[in-house]
């Protein structure tokens, strides 16, 4: 089990950025697939980006390609998501997930480990 701390989040208006981090500690970081998932008012938690164990692989959601970056930095036992020219439907509560089998998901069910969240706000 790992445990992980988003941080970053905040009110932005449309066009700008936030660095969103998420800090895990318990076990060892770079045993861990990550992935940033979010959830708006009233909808299901859907999935923003992964990157792989060792960093190499990401996958995004179409919506987000293009202006977010997932990365990580294992000796820190953080991953980042930079979220670029940030729109109104990006608001919500973003979450930083963890996973220990080989593959780069993309479904919640796959992450065993969650964090609190940390809320994205964005004005038009």
């Amino acid at each position: 089990q790992v445990q992980l701390v988003e941080s970053g989040g905040g009110l932005v208006q449309a066009g700008g950025s936030l660095r969103l981090s998420c800090a895990a500690s318990g076990r060892t970081f770079s045993s861990y697939v990550m992935g940033w998932f979010r959830q708006a008012p009233g909808k299901e938690r859907e999935f923003v980006a992964a990157i792989s164990k060792n960093g190499v692989t990401t996958y995004y959601t179409n919506s987000v390609k293009g202006r977010f970056t997932i990365s990580r930095d294992n000796a820190k036992n953080t991953v980042y998501l930079q979220m670029n020219s940030l729109q109104p439907e990006d608001t919500g509560v973003y979450y930083c997930a963890a996973h220990s089998r080989l593959w780069v998901e993309a479904i919640a069910s796959a992450y065993d480990d969650w964090g609190q969240g940390t809320q994205v706000t964005v004005s038009s």
